[in-house]
């Protein structure tokens, strides 16, 4: 199997390609940047531009499964043209991708799997969310998915396999959350945010990638929560983060007007609390490698945490 990956040099995509060559899949790769295109023979990149409606056609070339993890992250403040940026990021992508498809008559191309998130679910403590949920988060970013939703849709105009993975908090040392997270832990100033009961549904990033992996390889439809069986509180995750790291947590939890003040209208994402079932991709064969938070952030840590081992033990040598 050939995939075309958007996104592929980007924190999630980066793994993606890993596991697809695990797999034994060629991968093709658009990227926006001229200087990251590398040509292997399992692994070709292709430039576009969704802003200027510019793209490589010869990028679909053998490829059966395009997964789509296009979009401006949404790490970063909400102004009011960064909102834009964050929406046309992924309305544009789709759509210079579903006009190629639509003009290229002889591509063998037969599903998408485009990203999500789970942003989408309203904002509650005590609901369990499913993917057959309809109502829709009244912030910004419950907005932008079901914008974003609507439009991997449309491939099924064109005959194709159309699955969404909603993704959850991405548990990784190479960016994203966590090391934001846990930058304050190791200097001795960790705490939770408001009142650390907001449920975190988080996920391992080696099984967020082998969840799209698993949903291509079997052609999948229909929408799944890219999360792990067990979500936690804000508080049992920044508790777990301090434990790895082998730091107290003495502060009391951080207000929230702190948060807004300092970061704006993106401070939602710290508060915000979905509860969200990993059930319906279970049921269709995925095995979690990581179920649980201790695990996850166990294995995450592990290479600080053997760095820290190894200062010591140079140290002890040096004095003795």
């Amino acid at each position: 199997m050939k995939v075309l990956i958007t996104g592929a040099t980007g924190l999630v995509g980066s793994e993606l390609v890993s596991q697809c060559h695990e797999k034994g899949y060629d991968v093709n790769y658009l990227t926006t940047n001229r200087n990251k295109i590398i040509s292997k023979s399992n692994y070709q990149g292709f430039y576009w531009n969704p802003e200027k409606d510019e793209i490589d056609k010869d990028c679909l070339q053998g490829v059966s499964v395009i997964i789509n993890l296009a979009g401006a992250s949404i790490s970063k403040r909400w102004t009011s043209k960064y909102k834009k940026m964050i929406l046309d990021s992924r309305v544009n992508s789709l759509e210079l991708l579903k006009k190629t498809l639509k003009n290229t008559f002889d591509h063998k191309v037969t599903s998408l799997v485009s990203a999500s998130a789970i942003g989408v679910y309203p904002n509650s403590l005590s609901n369990y969310y499913s993917e057959d949920e309809q109502k829709v988060d009244d912030s910004f970013l419950g907005r932008v998915v079901e914008v974003w939703e609507e439009k991997a849709d449309e491939f099924k105009q064109l005959g194709l396999t159309v699955a969404k993975v909603r993704i959850g908090l991405v548990m990784s040392n190479k960016g994203g959350a966590l090391p934001q997270m846990a930058k304050p832990v190791k200097y001795f100033v960790g705490a939770a945010f408001g009142s650390g009961e907001q449920w975190q549904s988080w996920i391992h990033i080696a099984d967020l990638a082998r969840i799209f992996v698993h949903v291509a390889q079997y052609e999948l439809e229909g929408v799944f929560n890219g999360v792990a069986p067990n979500p936690v509180t804000n508080t049992k995750l920044v508790k777990e983060i301090a434990k790895n790291l082998e730091r107290p947590l003495v502060l009391p939890n951080i207000p929230k007007f702190i948060m807004y003040t300092v970061l704006g209208e993106m401070a939602y994402l710290l508060f915000a609390s979905q509860r969200v079932s990993s059930k319906k991709i279970e049921e269709e064969g995925y095995v979690f490698q990581y179920a649980n938070i201790c695990h996850a952030l166990a294995d995450i840590f592990k290479n600080d945490l053997e760095c820290v081992d190894s200062k010591t033990n140079m140290t002890k040598e040096f004095v003795s």
